[in-house]
């Protein structure tokens, strides 16, 4: 299909979990997108998709799956020593390519010096996509609902430095939804970060009493130490990026970074943010 045919509204992701809670909205909405994946005959058939090559750190392939593409929806590259490279690939491809607006997946209070390792990459991706002139709306993420059960270890506590601090853990399908709204209508949202989260900001200790009651067994929640928390994972034979990046998951709560409720979901959605529980339960239905 020829750049000039292909659907003007691009899509990453779609093979995961939030860029394929978009892509398939999108397709329910009769909505035509272009599907940009490394591996494109992994990406999921719905009606109206094209899906096309483009790697991120390929930026000759994002240019090509790009070329005449006005929206496009960029999640975050897979967790990685050279992600921030791979993002800034991605967006210069995407000026390149004649891009009018980016969407872009970043994280609850990105900052250059943001205790969650990972929110200093998403920062400087930001700035990036600042300076390349392109028109973009940010939809900053506070850690997901759906990943708070994979924080439970087989004995069934949560250990990690938190402390007593908070976190607006936000579902991935309002997530989408938001995103939605806004590749809808670009125009609306040009210049603006939104903060996503849940309708509530809870301890561990909240969590883990939500989880026990919908896993249908006890979860409770264990504070460790900073040096606690590096030898307890030491052995999993990561990277030290990877080693800070999870103990900084918990840090970044005790340090009260992602504590917070804004309204930007019920606002770009009509529909109130879902409450872990719900999420829980709702992912243990399916």
């Amino acid at each position: 299909m020829s750049a000039s045919l292909a659907p003007t509204l691009a899509v990453t992701g779609a093979g995961g979990r939030l860029g394929g809670r978009v892509a398939r909205r999108l397709a329910e909405r009769g909505i035509a997108q272009r599907l940009v994946a490394r591996r494109p005959e992994r990406a999921p058939h719905l009606p109206g998709a094209t899906a096309v090559r483009g790697d991120y750190g390929d930026r000759a392939s994002v240019t090509a799956a790009l070329a005449g593409a006005h929206t496009v929806f960029m999640v975050s590259a897979s967790e990685s020593a050279d992600r921030l490279d791979q993002h800034r690939t991605f967006v210069d491809a995407a000026a390149a390519a004649g891009v009018r607006h980016l969407v872009y997946v970043s994280f609850f209070g990105a900052a250059p010096d943001a205790t969650f390792t990972l929110a200093r990459d998403h920062f400087h991706t930001e700035e990036h996509i600042r300076a390349s002139g392109l028109a973009h709306t940010f939809l900053r993420d506070n850690f997901y609902a759906e990943f708070v059960p994979d924080l439970v270890g087989e004995d069934g506590v949560i250990r990690g430095p938190a402390g007593q601090g908070r976190a607006g853990f936000v579902g991935q399908d309002d997530i989408a939804d938001a995103a939605v709204a806004v590749l809808t209508r670009p125009g609306d949202h040009e210049g603006v970060a939104y903060d996503l989260t849940g309708p509530e900001s809870l301890t561990l200790d909240e969590a883990a009493a939500i989880l026990s009651e919908h896993l249908g067994r006890t979860v409770v929640y264990e504070p460790q130490t900073v040096a606690e928390a590096y030898a307890s994972r030491a052995g999993h034979g990561v990277p030290e990026w990877q080693l800070d990046a999870w103990v900084s998951t918990y840090t970044a709560i005790a340090a009260g970074e992602l504590d917070g409720v804004g309204d930007a979901v019920p606002r770009l959605t009509g529909h109130p943010a879902t409450r872990l529980a719900d999420v829980v339960r709702d992912h243990l239905d399916h």
